[in-house]
């Protein structure tokens, strides 16, 4: 949302889920979500359709207040634009191009990399200026590898498993007795079981990629690929996918369903566990009457410090110790130490003491809690609980009655823990404005909002230019200011 559409007074945004009212207005990501902001004291303000997948207007621009009157030019409008961002093929020619494109000649075959398509001779003139490259047939079932990974964080992150992590959750998945996996946002998850199945190594499985990347529909056939939006539960091919997605969801032959998604870290928690939901509501109404009333199997993968979102939404879940690493991301790596090491991990309604952890890569079962977790995440007698989120060994503290990070020291100021650094007499939760501490107002609002409250507030920092924040602020258009007078500028922010 534009800062010139945010009221001052607005302290957060509210989502507001579908309920089976009017249905929402369109953009190129499917339905729209409302959003509702919320100002202080809790007051309900104007309500807005926004994009259910980019959190960025610079992402998708739209933007419709809930009782605003659209004009018939602005709706045709809107139709032509969504209809001009859909993918160049259907999911049944890309089926008829991947088969012309696999009986080529291996010197014939061809992928475009600025494009990101498979070529075929009949297309070669047309990019012929584009750079291009031969593609294998190892190559072809690897297509993760191929493709260039989307990069926004907010909204359609493409961070994909390594080899470890892959190979964990299918020997785990396999272990476990499942014969179908229903990979959402997974398609390094989707590529490993199809490579096992050629290699005829293990038990075969089946498995449906349900992705908003609609490139690699150029590699899979109609039921093993699905385009899809996790944030609206939208199948953008219609109904022609939802019967797809029962087909796999039906058991058959005792073939038992799991569903593992791995969503953008930066998405909400709330449209992703009702898209969830539904897809085990989906799952529950296609089962024998005894396990009707189940839970779908499920495995969500996401950052430990989401855990209370999630288990608002899901309290049957469980949060388990196993650290999830990704080939492109510079920070989510596994076998670094402390803080450093990956956040992300396993979110499950699977029994835990029955997902083993491996013990070579330092995971241990504790008898008590009746599950596996890290080596350092040691029980503590007095919490009956392995404490630890982060990796790290926790410590408990006698007067909060509860273990916390590390790093925390007990102030008597604030009756709490906290880093020792932190600003007193706020409370835990209820910081506020991000930039200077006030519970008056948020960070869009904070009249030293290009500034970080932790350059006034840390009493080992360095004095001079390094304190001040390096975050991206908005630039008018006009002469560049010198580094000089920039930094005259913030420091006179930072006194009022």
């Amino acid at each position: 949302m534009d800062t010139s559409e945010a009221n001052d007074d607005t302290l957060g945004i509210e989502v507001i889920l579908p309920d089976g009212g009017k249905p929402a207005p369109c953009c190129p990501h499917g339905p729209t979500l409302l959003f509702e902001k919320v100002g202080k004291g809790g007051e309900k303000g104007r309500r807005f359709y926004a994009c259910s997948a980019c959190r960025d207007r610079k992402d998708c621009k739209f933007f419709q207040w809930e009782d605003e009157k659209v004009s018939e030019a602005r709706v045709l409008a809107r139709e032509a634009e969504n209809q001009s961002k859909r993918p160049p093929f259907t999911q049944q020619e890309y089926c008829k191009r991947f088969r012309k494109f696999a009986s080529l000649p291996l010197d014939e075959k061809k992928f475009c990399q600025d494009c990101q398509i498979l070529l075929l001779p009949a297309e070669r003139e047309a990019h012929s200026s584009h750079r291009s490259t031969a593609v294998t047939a190892a190559q072809l079932r690897r297509p993760s590898a191929m493709l260039r990974p989307l990069d926004n964080k907010k909204s359609n992150a493409q961070y994909l498993f390594t080899d470890r992590s892959s190979h964990f959750l299918l020997d785990t998945l396999a272990a476990l007795g499942y014969k179908r996996v229903l990979c959402v946002g997974t398609p390094r998850l989707q590529e490993l079981i199809k490579l096992r199945n050629l290699e005829q190594s293990h038990e075969p499985m089946k498995s449906l990629l349900l992705d908003i990347d609609f490139r690699y529909a150029q590699f899979y056939s109609r039921d093993e690929f699905c385009h899809y939006n996790m944030f609206n539960h939208h199948f953008f091919d219609g109904e022609a996918s939802s019967a797809i997605l029962q087909a796999f969801l039906t058991e058959a032959d005792g073939e038992k369903v799991v569903m593992v998604a791995d969503p953008p870290f930066g998405g909400l928690v709330k449209p992703l566990a009702n898209s969830f939901s539904l897809i085990s509501q989906t799952w529950g109404k296609l089962q024998s009457s005894d396990n009707s009333n189940s839970d779908m199997p499920m495995m969500w993968i996401f950052p430990y410090f989401f855990e209370p979102r999630i288990l608002e939404c899901f309290p049957s879940f469980t949060m388990l110790d196993y650290q999830v690493d990704y080939d492109n991301h510079p920070l989510y790596k596994h076998g670094k130490t402390g803080r450093k090491q990956s956040p992300v991990r396993l979110f499950t309604n699977i029994s835990p003491r029955d997902v083993v952890l491996p013990k070579e890569e330092g995971y241990r079962f504790c008898s008590v809690c009746q599950r596996f977790v890290w080596s350092l995440n040691r029980h503590c007698t007095k919490c009956n609980v392995c404490p630890s989120k982060d990796g790290r060994e926790w410590k408990h503290c006698s007067v909060c009655e509860k273990c916390v990070k590390p790093s925390w020291r007990h102030c008597q100021s604030c009756s709490r823990c906290a880093l020792p650094d932190h600003l007193c007499g706020l409370t835990e939760g209820k910081e506020g404005c991000f930039n200077c501490g006030s519970l008056k107002h948020k960070r869009k609002a904070c009249p030293v909002k290009d500034t970080h409250r932790v350059s006034r507030h840390r009493p080992g920092a360095k004095s001079g230019a390094k304190n001040v924040s390096h975050r991206h602020v908005f630039k008018a258009k006009g002469k560049r200011k010198s580094g000089a007078a920039r930094r005259a500028k913030k420091m006179a922010a930072l006194s009022v």
